[in-house]
């Protein structure tokens, strides 16, 4: 009995032995066991229990219960102590590994923080990379650079659109995502190599202006205060573009002759509505562009003139003032406008002035006009009508009027170019432009012009 009785002592007092905390003033053997007994003293924030066999190998453990491996030494003279994981992810194994390999790093004079935080560095540049060329893509730049026209007040914005959703987004989805600064001359060529092979050489001829232009607007975006901030973002360093052999297109404008283009003014001249009026208007004053007369707003006429707003040419740069006058007839066109859209801001307009007409429908409108005329016969073919035709019609008859080409120059906003023009004429060459433009309405409306002939079909 009294053998029993030593033997249930000794028991409790193993399992009490067993349930005692690490002495933490000695180097401890790590194990799940000494780690699970480990508790931080009272009174203490933390405490540490050193590995027995791996020098500097420590556990710590807060008020709070948390345990992690460290790694404390000396060295340069300073202690350093560095945090390895918790208790709960590392294993004794690895934990004493990890503490190896730090020791061997600061026998070599290296600090392990500063290589961590390299290495933290690194990662952040590599994300960060990765985010620029997710953004800052071929497409993405062809999409800024048509916001900025868009922002400028340039029409060509919807062409710029369509061009690279078609021919870049669509047609050559891994060159679009290729990071701007990445793209090389050759994968231009390339893209321009294959529109030509379609017979698509034209379209390939503006592809390469509206890439060029927007390259170049990203290569100069950290110099030039003009171009919007954002585009520093692409960090392109050269235009691929621009090195590209230019393509040498013939040049489209096949103009109506003179005698063609007092037809089409007979054709146009009584015809009703906004219709009518915005043909002769268009014709009366020179043949303006289209794209900028359509957006013509009922606060830039005035009663002898209208201002258009000419993005043309200007990349980088906002919308010129281009005035023209209007002589009388040219001033019936507009007050028929004015009154038929009186609701609302555009003149030319068929939705009461709420929104301007498309020049689309403007030269659809052209075009039937001129459906109806059998055209003089002048020695040659007259081809198929087409509303640009009537611009570079008006140019040809006002020369053959011996219209000077400076004055139509800046009747028909050519941008005058030299030294003289861009610094010393300060003239506005309103008078001038208004005789350019009697001249021409002369022309269309004198009485030994042959009667335009219209077709019996159109006719009924």
């Amino acid at each position: 009995m009294a053998y029993m009785a030593h033997t249930w002592s000794i028991n409790i007092m193993a399992r009490a032995s067993k349930a005692t905390a690490p002495d933490l003033s000695k180097n401890q053997r790590l194990t799940v066991d000494s780690i699970d007994r480990l508790r931080c003293p009272d009174g203490k924030q933390q405490a540490f229990m050193r590995c027995a066999e791996v020098n500097g190998l420590q556990v710590r453990v807060t008020a709070a219960g948390s345990k992690s491996y460290v790694y404390q030494r000396k060295a340069n003279g300073q202690s350093l102590r560095m945090t390895i994981g918790a208790v709960s992810a590392w294993s004794i194994a690895d934990a004493q590994k990890e503490a190896r390999r730090l020791a061997v790093t600061l026998d070599k004079g290296d600090d392990p923080r500063q290589i961590a935080r390299d290495k933290q560095a690194a990662k952040a540049a590599a994300r960060a990379e990765q985010d620029r060329a997710a953004n800052y893509t071929f497409a993405n730049l062809m999409a800024a650079y048509a916001n900025e026209l868009e922002r400028q007040g340039k029409t060509s914005h919807t062409k710029v659109r369509a061009m690279m959703r078609l021919h870049l987004v669509e047609g050559w989805p891994e060159l679009a995502n290729t990071p701007a600064n990445k793209v090389t001359a050759e994968q231009v060529a390339d893209l321009l190599r294959g529109l030509s092979e379609a017979d698509k050489s034209r379209t390939a001829g503006k592809v390469r202006s509206y890439t060029r232009a927007a390259f170049e607007m990203a290569r100069t975006a950290k110099l030039n205060h003009e171009v919007p901030v954002h585009f520093k973002g692409f960090e392109v360093k050269h235009n691929p573009a621009a090195e590209t052999v230019a393509i040498k297109l013939e040049t489209d404008k096949n103009p109506l002759k003179p005698a063609h283009l007092r037809q089409y003014w007979q054709a146009i001249e009584k015809l009703p509505g906004v219709q009518g009026a915005a043909l002769r208007l268009h014709l009366l004053t020179g043949g303006q562009r289209i794209e900028q007369l359509r957006l013509l707003v009922r606060s830039n006429v005035k009663p002898g003139a209208f201002t258009l707003l000419d993005a043309k040419g200007r990349a980088g740069r906002g919308a010129r003032s281009h005035t023209v006058p209007l002589n009388a007839a040219a001033r019936t066109a507009m007050a028929e406008l004015l009154a038929l859209n009186a609701g609302g801001d555009y003149p030319l307009s068929v939705t009461g002035g709420k929104t301007p007409i498309s020049a689309k429908a403007f030269a659809e409108w052209a075009k039937a006009a001129a459906s109806g005329i059998e055209w003089q016969d002048l020695g040659e073919p007259v081809g198929q009508f087409q509303a640009k035709r009537l611009r570079s019609g008006v140019e040809t008859t006002l020369a053959s009027l011996r219209v000077s080409e400076d004055i139509r120059g800046h009747l028909l906003s050519h941008g005058v170019k030299g030294v003289q023009a861009a610094s010393y004429d300060g003239h506005d060459y309103e008078p001038e432009k208004l005789e350019a433009l009697d001249t021409l309405h002369r022309h269309l409306t004198e009485t030994s012009a042959s009667v335009v002939h219209i077709s019996a079909r159109v006719a009924a």
